[in-house]
């Protein structure tokens, strides 16, 4: 697999995250057809930092965890930005995930 057109098609689905929502790596790798490739999704968004056209401050594990804040600057940065939008966190987790949870279309090449 070519990761450099994956995590492409990783930040294609990512730009798409609405303000105020979240998505999962799951859902993401969902959504490109590669079901099994959560993690591989959690690496693309790990290699955006320092692109800020990618909101990889919307993406969390699948039962909303903060688990990619240890890569973005200061303590609680990724936190930060969520709340900005209006999504309450406690102990590094979005509480009600169902209703900020952003389910991405099926991508088509």
């Amino acid at each position: 697999m070519d990761n450099t057109n994956f995590f492409e098609r990783v930040y294609a689905i990512a730009r798409q995250i609405p303000y105020g929502k979240v998505t999962s790596y799951g859902a993401i790798a969902k959504a490109l057809g590669a079901a099994r490739s959560a993690r591989m999704v959690g690496w693309a968004m790990n290699a955006s930092h320092g692109r800020e056209d990618i909101p990889a401050h919307r993406v969390v594990n699948r039962k909303g965890l903060l688990t990619g804040k240890h890569h973005f600057d200061g303590t609680n940065l990724m936190q930060q930005l969520l709340e900005s939008e209006g999504v309450k966190i406690v102990d590094n987790q979005i509480v009600d995930m169902e209703k900020h949870f952003w389910e991405p279309p099926v991508f088509m090449e």
